[in-house]
């Protein structure tokens, strides 16, 4: 016997319960953004490695420590995405999407880093992303967290916080990088070694450290947000009050920088405390400056990035996915020699009347009870019999699986209605 072969570390298969969560995540998340006008993308998953490289920057953990990437036969560098933003903008710069107009896109799909896996993070991962070309004011920034906000209501998630910040214009961070690197030298023999390394590259980085030993160091260093521009001072009073005037509670945390370099003035994180180290759920912001940094035209732009497997984990831990999400509604029992193919016809005639409900077909044969036990196991609302006297007479006996309602004899032309009046 050969060996077998497994799944590569942090790259998982995702079946039944997982899918069944992965399917109404994203279902559901696209009715949402539909409902506020935005349209659908689809972005390759591998892209030139000078993209990520000019976009999240290039002292970054991501570019430095976590892509996927090789040479292909030409001998050019690409990589597997890390992200979807760069892979976003470059495709509505390519496409003539970006200058002049206003886009409102969502896409989803998966993406590639290399760490160590754990709950909430893998190898291979998946996003739900939402990206805005065109639109400078501080109400579209406001709109992304507030349509994020009735996803998590439609969802049934609750304890998720809203932490918020302002990254000021790129002169205003030049300057504060300034301030924040004199004051880290004065302490640098309690930096540890991934502070050490960004000090010169990336110092605002080091506001993001997860390592307790420097919280205290970290609470006392400048705030950004004592630094700001005018203009984005005004830019984020105004976002806070479109959130207050949306009923939306949040937490302003002047060491959010978020890990990318291309962000500016307003950025955001949901987190919980409900999967350990891995809090963040969703995260984004505003980055005016990138689609110029990839070869297009000043453009404005802010989006936000979900991570599907965490939202899952969430959803799944608290029962939160609809029992049934892709049940049938209908199940199809065949009982005798002759009722194989007109059972078929039957399935198809249900499916050609009314796209509302899902039916499936007992297929493989099947004494009558193994029938009724698959029928039950699949969640379905009703099952639909027939036999050979049923199929003479062009009629079906209709089993309630979930109510509490007897049986019935319906002929093939009222079936329909009759579980239209009956679905629950």
């Amino acid at each position: 016997m050969s060996k077998q072969i497994s799944a590569i570390r942090g790259m998982n298969d995702l079946y039944g319960e997982q899918a069944a969560a992965f399917e109404y995540l994203v279902e559901s998340a696209q009715a949402i953004l539909q409902q506020y006008g935005y349209e659908s993308i689809r972005l390759p998953i591998v892209e030139k490695t000078q993209l990520f490289a000019r976009s999240i920057g290039e002292v970054t953990d991501i570019v430095e420590k976590e892509m996927y990437t090789f040479d292909d036969r030409n001998g050019d560098s690409l990589t597997l995405r890390p992200e979807g933003t760069a892979g976003c903008v470059r495709a509505v710069i390519q496409n003539g999407l970006a200058y002049n107009q206003i886009q409102k896109l969502f896409y989803t799909g998966p993406m590639f880093r290399y760490e160590r896996p754990q709950k909430g993070r893998y190898r291979q991962f998946h996003q739900f992303g939402v990206e805005v070309f065109g639109l400078a004011t501080p109400d579209i920034d406001a709109e992304l967290i507030v349509l994020s906000a009735r996803l998590w209501e439609k969802l049934g998630l609750e304890n998720l916080e809203l932490q918020i910040n302002s990254l000021g214009s790129a002169q205003a961070r030049a300057d504060y990088r300034d301030i924040l690197v004199v004051y880290f030298n004065k302490h640098k023999d309690r930096l540890d070694e991934d502070s050490l390394r960004r000090l010169d590259s990336n110092p605002l980085r080091i506001l993001d450290t997860k390592n307790p030993d420097m919280k205290e160091l970290v609470d006392n260093a400048p705030k950004l947000i004592d630094h700001l521009d005018d203009e984005s001072i005004q830019h984020f009073e105004n976002v806070k009050a479109y959130l207050d005037d949306a009923g939306i509670d949040y937490v302003v945390n002047p060491n959010l920088v978020r890990g990318l370099d291309y962000y500016n003035r307003t950025v955001f994180e949901w987190v919980t405390t409900e999967l350990g180290a891995q809090g963040t759920v969703c995260a984004g912001g505003r980055y005016d400056g990138l689609v110029e940094q990839i070869g297009g035209k000043a453009t404005p732009a802010v989006g936000f990035a979900m991570g599907i497997e965490r939202l899952m984990a969430l959803l799944m831990d608290k029962d939160l996915v609809p029992a049934g999400h892709n049940s049938p509604d209908i199940y199809v029992v065949l009982v005798g020699d002759k009722v194989q193919r007109p059972g078929m016809v039957l399935a198809e005639m249900l499916r050609d009347s009314t796209s509302r409900f899902k039916v499936q077909m007992n297929c493989g044969g099947g004494s009558f009870k193994s029938q009724f036990k698959k029928a039950d196991k699949s969640g379905a609302q009703f099952a639909i019999i027939l036999g050979d006297e049923e199929v003479e007479q062009k009629s079906v006996s209709v089993k309630f699986l979930r109510q509490a309602q007897e049986q019935q004899t319906v002929s093939w032309d009222n079936l329909v209605e009759f579980i239209e009046q009956h679905a629950g």
